[in-house]
């Protein structure tokens, strides 16, 4: 069969993005070699050699460990069978990478359970290889594969942002409650104020970063291994910087707020904790607020790129100061809040705007290559 249009800009969108193609074939070596000129898998007439371009019946007859060698290198296999196919997957995955398959018909059907991620035609498609398959293309053609990669990492992507996330608003909260517990004997965070932020706040910067579309920068990264760790170093280096900043000033503001706050003389003692937790859980949540935009973002200093394309995303965070705002002015009794002045509410602003520019600058720290939790690991 011809290349079909677009095939060709395909398979150098997946090249771009640190995707390997490979083309399988029961078609024999020179038409298979033509039509892999042809679509970019094979670059010039000089990659078409030994082991990039192989027939089906050599890479069979060769040891295990031989296929795992060769695997690395094959480009294009042609005079190959279904077992061939399916050999290459092994091969492919022993060597601990990902493998995505395409394949249409029943002799298909092992690869694709083999392989990690099933791609079957939903055309041309067998219902056997359509059940052996993870996803189904439904128009058949191989650029709707880049649209897949695409959206795999964006999703991966948002996982990772809203851990990030998530990690800074736990460790933040559970360090200050139980530093504060253990010297002053209570805690600044309620239980039901926690529940707020983890139940309402957290699941709302959960959808804000879940609606993150995917953006071309993704296509320029390399691949996630296998064994690669869900959580980085940027990652930790990130929430680390956040958690650390936002213990440090809550804390401040535990052991330091009554002097701060210089409450009147004729408030009670009751009134002026409140007043000091109600100021702490004010700044907590705009922290977090806040920190939202830093997920969105990172590895890179412009956090606020698209963001104002993202409709749902800028919804959904200033409906999470809405509902701050009603927590504290009319569920004070449900959530132990008094009214704030405006310059505590200024001040709970500032302290949450804090976090942009230090998370700029601790996107300057380098971090190292090797996953933190190697160094935890027995040699």
């Amino acid at each position: 069969d011809p290349c079909r249009p677009g095939v060709r800009d395909a398979v150098q969108l997946c090249i771009n993005a640190g995707v390997k193609v490979r083309m399988v074939t029961g078609d024999n070596l020179q038409t298979a070699r033509a039509i892999a000129l042809e679509c970019g898998i094979l670059e010039s007439d000089a990659d078409a050699t030994e082991p990039n371009l192989i027939e089906g019946k050599v890479f069979r007859n060769l040891t295990e460990s031989q296929r795992l060698e060769f695997a690395e290198q094959i480009s294009v296999m042609g005079r190959s069978s279904p077992n061939d196919k399916l050999l290459l997957v092994q091969a492919l995955r022993k060597r601990g990478h990902v493998v995505a398959v395409t394949g249409d018909g029943t002799n298909d059907a092992p690869a694709l359970h083999e392989a990690d991620i099933g791609l079957a035609m939903g055309i041309q498609g067998t219902e056997v290889a359509k059940e052996s398959s993870d996803i189904i293309i439904l128009d058949d053609n191989f650029s709707s594969v880049v649209k897949v990669v695409r959206w795999g990492r964006s999703v991966y992507a948002n996982i990772q942002k809203f851990i990030q996330f998530q990690l800074t608003v736990n460790v933040a909260a559970i360090t200050i409650n139980i530093v504060a517990a253990i010297s002053a004997g209570n805690v600044p965070l309620s239980a039901v104020q926690l529940l707020w932020v983890n139940l309402i706040m957290d699941t709302l910067g959960a959808l804000a970063l879940a609606t993150e579309a995917p953006t071309d920068e993704l296509m320029h990264r390399h691949p996630v291994g296998r064994r690669e760790p869900l959580i980085t170093n940027i990652m930790w280096r990130n929430l680390m910087i956040q958690a650390v900043y936002q213990v440090t000033v809550l804390l401040v503001l535990n052991f330091a707020g009554s002097r701060i706050l210089n409450p009147k003389h004729d408030q009670s003692a009751g009134y002026a904790f409140r007043l000091k937790s109600t100021l702490i859980f004010n700044a907590f949540v705009f922290c977090q607020i806040f920190n939202v935009f830093n997920a969105r973002k990172p590895d890179e200093l412009n956090i606020f790129q698209g963001v104002t394309k993202n409709y749902l995303f800028m919804g959904i965070v200033g409906l999470e100061v809405v509902l701050q705002v009603i927590i504290i002015f009319f569920l004070g009794r449900f959530a132990s809040t008094v009214h704030l002045s405006w310059e505590l509410w200024l001040a709970s602003l500032v302290i949450g705007i804090i976090s942009l520019p230090l998370a700029a600058v601790g996107k300057l720290i380098p971090v190292p290559d090797q996953p933190f939790g190697d160094f935890f690991k027995k040699r």
